[in-house]
């Protein structure tokens, strides 16, 4: 095999690739042996067909095999030859071929720009912790106890008024007759809420305990059966309770039914949760901080074959009209999610970072466990779903990568209030609208990555 550079201009490369005959024969002659071992052919024992029968009645088929192998084999180690990363599938153009001659075919590739990695002394990030008041821990017990149902029995000559919970059984009819699904036996409904069907709540009002009351109603359009769906129905009631609903004592007692130890411990694990909760909006504030850093350091050329890639990923589902509208904002966030898969995959490289089967597993665990109930459909995903776990891959394999440029960055550790941390996020969120809004204004103008290299992409 003979390679030679035709032509270089940018990141496109043309490489011109020769085999001679000899190795193509060669090969074909093996691929031949092999059949005769195993054909079965008629008026030949099996194993004992003559290669020059297989080849007339096989020759075509086994050459185009053959020359497949070839041109895989060869375009690889062309490419290891001439050290070019490819940026994605290179295009390949047979110039001469066919039986009894030599092989001639030129590549066309779009390579994989060389990072230059420059220093992350001057990356500055701020890693904020929250400080949570005893009144913001406080607000939160007391929204989870006003969420707790606690009722108490009324005595029978209290009426039912609104928030208190009615049980009753009941028999109902459409038109004088009974239907599928219009019986029903302590039945428990929350008066005001609306939940049971349109209308029946504010009907059971003013009642006491064994009363009887006939409730009338339109069934729902989205009534199961379909043909009694806006049906007018009479719902003969017969009143077993009712109760009025009653503050929840916030004590040891209901810390402990929330799985706590005492109201101490409660407190501590809300302090915690509201501390988790918003770092984690937190620390994606200051990683796209520093993401953005580590972009605008860096100066590269990208192949226009990964931009495009990336724009049908962006653009998939959407309409033509919307594709042509936000053309230019798609184009820029293509080109930084390219841009910043190559800086971090480089510094990945550089620095030796791997994942881990462990790694991996370690971070099912942790998703099979924040998800109580769920933890055998959890699994059962990840065990049907290859591409699943290939993604956590890249997740862990990014974060590897950030926690490095943060080792050598420069840290702001900074104390802030829920009120500093929500103003933080909603000036970022208005500040991105804003961006948005801008670049709609503006007058209109009329991936993974291939095998040795990681493209990590930025949500």
């Amino acid at each position: 095999m003979k390679v030679t550079v035709d032509s270089k201009k940018g990141l496109k490369t043309n490489l011109k690739v020769f085999v001679d005959k000899k190795t193509i024969e060669k090969e074909l002659s093996e691929r031949l042996n092999e059949l005769s071992k195993t054909v079965n052919i008629k008026g030949f024992r099996p194993g004992k067909v003559p290669v020059d029968v297989l080849k007339r009645q096989f020759g075509k088929a086994i050459y185009g095999e053959v020359l497949e192998k070839i041109l895989k084999e060869t375009s690889t180690k062309a490419l290891e030859e001439k050290k070019i990363k490819a940026a994605g599938q290179p295009k390949l153009d047979l110039k001469s071929y066919g039986e009894g001659k030599d092989l001639n075919y030129t590549l066309e590739i779009d390579e994989l720009p060389s990072v230059k990695l420059k220093s992350l002394d001057n990356i500055k990030y701020t890693d904020y912790e929250i400080e949570v008041q005893e009144d913001e821990i406080k607000k939160r017990i007391d929204n989870i106890a006003k969420n707790q149902n606690n009722f108490k029995d009324k005595n029978e000559t209290e009426f039912s008024k609104k928030g208190d919970m009615v049980a009753f059984d009941y028999s109902a009819t459409i038109e004088n007759k009974k239907f599928d699904g219009g019986e029903g036996k302590n039945t428990q409904i929350i008066l005001g809420k609306d939940l049971f069907i349109k209308g029946f709540d504010d009907q059971l009002l003013n009642i006491k305990k064994n009363q009887e009351k006939h409730v009338t109603v339109t069934l729902p359009e989205n009534y199961p059966k379909k043909e009694f769906a806006n049906k007018k129905a009479i719902f003969k009631c017969k009143i077993l309770n009712v109760k009025k609903p009653e503050p929840i004592k916030v004590d040891d007692q209901f810390a402990k039914n929330l799985g706590a130890k005492d109201l101490k411990d409660l407190k501590l694990l809300i302090s915690k949760q509201i501390q988790s909760q918003y770092k984690m909006n937190l620390d994606s504030l200051s990683k796209e901080n520093v993401l953005n850093q580590i972009e605008q350091l860096h100066s590269i050329d990208l192949p226009d074959n990964l931009v495009q890639q990336e724009l049908s990923l962006i653009t998939q589902g959407l309409k033509s009209e919307d594709i042509e509208k936000n053309k230019k904002e798609s184009e820029k966030i293509a080109k930084k999610r390219i841009k910043l898969g190559l800086i971090l995959n480089e510094l990945g490289e550089k620095n030796n970072l791997k994942v881990e089967e462990q790694e991996i597993k370690n971070e099912i665990q942790k998703q099979i466990q924040s998800m109580p109930g769920q933890q055998k459909q959890v699994l059962e995903y990840y065990q049907k779903n290859p591409s699943a776990a290939a993604s956590l891959r890249g997740s862990i394999y990014e974060e590897k990568i950030i926690n490095l440029i943060k080792e050598k960055s420069k840290k702001t550790k900074k104390i802030i209030s829920i009120q500093e941390a929500e103003k933080l996020m909603e000036d970022h969120h208005k500040a991105h609208d804003h961006f948005k809004e801008e670049e709609s204004k503006k007058p209109k103008k009329t991936v993974k990555s291939p095998k040795k290299t990681k493209k990590i992409r930025k949500k």
